[in-house]
C-alpha cells in the first residue's frame, strides 16, 4: 500500500507530497521548499520514517512546484522528471523567481523525459502518465489505479481549477482535458493537487463552477 504524505511550501502555498511503500521506498512530487528551514522538515521527515528517496517527479515545471529540485539532487542525487515540454517553462524560472523574491537554485535539466501512457513504479505499486495541459503546456498527472488516487498538480482543485494566463496556458484546452482525463476516472478517486485540499473526481464532477461532469 502506497502512503501519501504532504507539505505546504514557500510563498505560494504549494502542496509537496511524498508518496512511499510498505519497504520505505518513496517518490517526491513537485518538490516546492523556498528555504533551509522547509528542506529540513522535508528532511526530517524521511530520516524518521527511515525512507529510500528512489525519484524525483514535476507535474509541471511553475516556479512554485521546482524550487527545491536542486536540493534534492544534491541531498539525494534525485534527478527531476517531467515531460519535455514543460523545459522551456523550468528555464523560464530563473528569470521570475527575481520577481518575486524568492530564493531559487537552477534545477537540473534530465535528458530523458516523461510520457503519457508510461508506467512509474514505486516499489511494486504502478503509477499511470496522464498528459493534462491546458494549466501548462505539458502537464502531467500520475494515477494510481488500485488506490484510486491522481497526483494532480495545478489541474482541478477543490470547486477550481487551474489558472490559464500564464505562458502556455489555453483555457479551453485545461476544461476538454479535465473532462476528457480526469472525470473519466473512478468518482471515488481522490485528487491530490498542487495546491489546498484534497477532493475527489465525483465531487467535483457534480459542484466544481468552472466544469461539471
Amino acid at each position: 500500500m502506497l502512503n501519501i504524505h504532504s507539505f505546504v511550501f514557500n510563498p505560494f502555498q504549494e502542496n509537496t507530497y511524498i508518496v512511499y511503500d510498505e519497504l520505505g521506498n518513496c517518490a517526491i512530487f513537485d518538490p516546492g521548499m523556498s528555504d533551509a528551514a522547509e528542506e529540513q522538515k522535508i528532511v526530517t521527515f524521511i530520516e524518521e520514517n527511515k525512507l529510500k528517496p528512489i525519484a524525483l517527479y514535476n507535474t509541471h515545471c511553475h516556479i512554485d512546484h521546482v524550487l527545491g529540485n536542486r536540493m534534492m539532487y544534491e541531498q539525494y542525487n534525485l534527478m527531476p522528471q517531467m515531460h519535455e515540454g514543460e523545459i522551456p517553462v523550468l528555464v523560464d524560472v530563473e528569470h521570475r523567481a527575481p520577481m518575486f523574491g524568492v530564493r531559487y537554485e537552477l534545477s537540473p535539466i534530465p535528458e530523458t523525459f516523461l510520457q503519457e501512457g508510461q508506467i512509474i513504479q514505486i516499489g511494486k505499486h504502478p503509477l499511470h502518465i496522464l498528459l493534462v495541459p491546458g494549466h501548462s503546456p505539458a502537464h502531467l498527472c500520475f494515477y494510481q489505479p488500485d488506490q484510486k488516487f491522481l497526483i494532480g498538480g495545478d489541474v482541478l482543485f477543490r470547486n477550481s481549477i487551474g489558472r490559464t494566463d500564464l505562458p502556455g496556458g489555453n483555457h479551453q484546452q485545461l476544461l476538454d482535458n479535465i473532462k476528457e482525463k480526469i472525470y473519466s476516472l473512478p468518482d471515488d478517486t481522490v485528487v491530490y493537487p498542487g495546491h489546498g485540499p484534497h477532493t475527489t473526481v465525483g465531487f467535483e464532477k457534480t459542484s466544481n463552477p468552472y466544469i461539471r461532469g
